[in-house]
């Protein structure tokens, strides 16, 4: 275990990579209490319910596991970094949808090497890949940076505009109110409701 501080947080970091674990072993969670940033890359790891009690949890890094589009998140709304590059990811809308609810925080998401994430490293056009950033924005409207680059304003606007203005601002309220006792944060922008004629 490791600890580096930056400002006034403490960030308490810790490695079980290359383990070969296929679940968490119970006996390592009271150790884990208090971790930020936890590494569970090249593992075996499909289900991550055993994470559940791994609350104060910042960064997630599960590269090179067996992640699938099923595999179940507990609730982690303090989680603000998930890397699942390499994994078994094939159908992005469950996996999507079951990140956006337990894990309604994410600023940075990486998904590299999934079918699910196209790009021209594995076979998918130029439209598959902005199709896939755009739904993956509709989901997580906070998210600063996907895979290797920046989420930008343009982006934005266009899933907001290809998956709809209402989706974009219901989801926006409701990864607030799953946040308890937090005020609504101010770098987070509401977009405007369409007006009807």
């Amino acid at each position: 275990m490791a600890t580096s501080s930056a400002g006034n947080e403490q960030d308490v970091m810790y490695s079980l990579a290359y383990r070969g674990f296929k679940e968490l072993p119970r006996e390592l969670i009271p150790r884990l209490s208090g971790v930020t940033y936890l590494d569970l890359s090249n593992n075996e790891l499909s289900d991550l319910r055993s994470l559940f009690e791994l609350t104060d949890l910042c960064t997630l890094i599960l590269d090179t596991n067996r992640i699938h589009s099923h595999s179940v998140f507990p609730p982690l709304p303090k989680l603000k970094i998930l890397w699942v590059n390499k994994n078994e990811i094939k159908n992005l809308s469950i996996f999507i949808g079951n990140v956006a609810q337990c894990c309604p925080n994410l600023y940075q998401l990486s998904m590299m090497n999934n079918e699910a994430a196209p790009s021209y490293f594995n076979g998918g056009s130029k439209k598959d890949y902005e199709d896939y950033r755009q739904y993956v924005l509709s989901h997580l409207p906070k998210l600063r940076h996907l895979d290797d680059s920046k989420v930008t304003n343009q982006e934005r606007e266009e899933a907001a505009k290809v998956y709809g203005r209402r989706r974009f601002n219901q989801t926006l309220r409701r990864r607030d109110s799953t946040v308890k006792g937090r005020s609504r944060s101010s770098s987070v922008q509401t977009l405007p409701r369409p007006r009807h004629s």
